[in-house]
């Protein structure tokens, strides 16, 4: 609806929910990531230490379903927190709107002088975003909410498990496909690309250089395997494994 409004570029988002879909992908893109990046480390460490195929499987299913429900959880008591405040805001916004009308239109008035409108334009605003949708108005201006921007925890954890387990199938496949003397080179290749893909994909989306943001995401995986095949290859060397 909003790409109708005059004035407005058509290749830039607008509308109403756009944070909070933005906010979902870059979500999504980084649960990706960490599921890459985890259950990868785990399973190449532990092919460090051995080559048979049930341990690692063992190891690598483990991580998949312990680090997806870690993230679900942490995600829903951090949206939970989060959607608990800003209801607590929007209802006390909507008691001052029913109890004190005037003083929030001189609030209003007040905080579009303070962004440097002037006091006739400032009035003139504030009454008629007033008229339009008094609580949205008052929710934008004075706490940047927009009530279509909160978050559902549910849906927040439900999301945040499946990127994570669309994340972790990959090192998955790439460690128990191959034949055991390339299992491990394969699983770095696969691992980097897929960082490579997830690192210009979340600049992409924050509008930051794809390069720099790739070479962090790469290197960091690639240190995080290269340390626990290590770990993993002195363990079985050692016999203690």
């Amino acid at each position: 609806m909003s790409a109708d409004i005059p004035g407005l570029h058509p290749l830039e988002p607008h509308g109403p929910g756009i944070a909070s879909r933005l906010n979902w992908l870059r979500a999504g893109v980084l649960g990706a990531n960490d599921g890459i990046v985890s259950v990868a480390a785990i399973v190449v460490g532990v092919a460090g230490a051995t080559p048979m195929l049930a341990p690692i499987l063992t190891a690598g299913a483990a991580g998949l379903v312990g680090g997806a429900i870690s993230m679900a959880l942490g995600e829903y008591v951090s949206v939970s927190s989060q959607r608990d405040s800003q209801h607590a805001l929007i209802a006390k916004e909507t008691r001052e709107l029913a109890e004190m009308p005037e003083e929030e239109l001189a609030e209003l008035t007040a905080l579009y002088r303070g962004k440097g409108l002037s006091e006739e334009t400032a009035e003139r605003v504030a009454l008629e975003l007033t008229a339009h949708d008094a609580l949205a108005a008052h929710l934008e201006a004075e706490l940047g909410i927009r009530q279509e921007d909160v978050a559902s925890p549910w849906q927040a954890a439900a999301a945040s498990a499946l990127a994570f387990t669309i994340g972790a199938i990959l090192p998955m496949l790439a460690i128990l496909l191959p034949p055991p003397e390339i299992r491990v080179p394969v699983t770095f290749v696969a691992v980097i690309v897929a960082l490579g893909a997830t690192g210009a994909t979340s600049a992409w989306i924050g509008g930051s250089p794809k390069l720099r943001a790739t070479l962090r995401v790469v290197i960091g995986g690639a240190l995080a395997l290269a340390a626990t095949y290590l770990i993993g290859t002195l363990l079985g060397a050692s016999g203690l494994v």
